[in-house]
């Protein structure tokens, strides 16, 4: 699916009230990061980010070219353009590891070992349910490649039941950036990020969320099913229904 072809989609899923022109703005193709490629609704906006934040980062990641499909730890791509509307140009292994809760790891992880917080960098392992350092693991190496067979480390131990563990609830209201939905399930589960929130001059939300997911892929920016727009949370609902996964307002958290 094209960038043309998403702003009709826009403009007939949307409500009356909002304009061709506003439907052909919200999409910017050539931009490379989160923030300049997805603007907010109309009404809504971004509130301001420290540049250490958290939300900043989020806000910052790096995005694929807009036609981009999303591709799989072998290489081959995720044809369903109607679950995502932009890839996160993040490389992932060739290995199947970085599924759904593993890409929340990642992207938590990156932010801190870019902050070099990295005394900071820790999970919850499902086998003996401990955290598991980032420092004990690498000993003196800060390398970036190091940092990385950490994470594939972790991915092979963690999965949502220890990711969710790890976090702790919070009211659905108080959602910012960073927060994670996740659900567990038998024999699976399922997570994705909060990558950024806007607000309205009434103090409502939307919201973006970015996943991975089975088999290992690339983390994307998923599209609303019920608008086909990026933005979540209008009108509001204990329900939330993403392309791959039905979340109650229950299940977000914080780290």
């Amino acid at each position: 699916m094209n960038y043309y072809l998403l702003s009709i989609i826009c403009f007939l899923t949307c409500s009356q009230t909002t304009t061709v022109e506003e439907t052909h703005t919200l999409m910017n193709p050539n931009a490379k990061n989160l923030a300049g490629r997805i603007n907010c609704n109309t009404g809504y906006q971004r509130l301001k980010a420290d540049s250490n934040s958290f939300t900043y980062y989020l806000r910052n990641l790096p995005l694929k070219h807009s036609d981009s499909l999303v591709r799989y730890y072998n290489g081959n791509t995720k044809q369903k353009r109607e679950v995502y509307c932009a890839v996160v140009d993040m490389p992932i292994s060739k290995q199947d590891l970085q599924q759904c809760a593993d890409a929340v790891m990642r992207l938590r992880a990156e932010y801190l070992y870019k902050q070099k917080k990295y005394a900071d960098i820790s999970f919850r392992f499902v086998g003996d349910g401990k955290m598991h350092t980032y420092l004990s693991y690498v000993g003196s190496d800060y390398s970036y490649l190091k940092f990385r067979k950490y994470m594939e480390h972790v991915f092979s131990f963690a999965n949502t039941a220890s990711l969710k563990k790890q976090l702790k609830s919070i009211p659905f209201y108080k959602m910012q950036a960073g927060d994670v939905l996740v659900k567990t399930g038998n024999p699976y589960g399922h997570a994705v990020m909060v990558v950024d929130v806007s607000t309205n001059a009434k103090g409502e939300k939307e919201y973006l969320l970015a996943q991975s997911y089975m088999p290992a892929q690339e983390t994307q920016i998923l599209l609303n099913p019920a608008t086909g727009t990026p933005w979540y949370g209008k009108p509001l609902s204990s329900v939330i229904s993403t392309p791959e996964w039905t979340f109650d307002s229950t299940d977000l958290h914080r780290w």
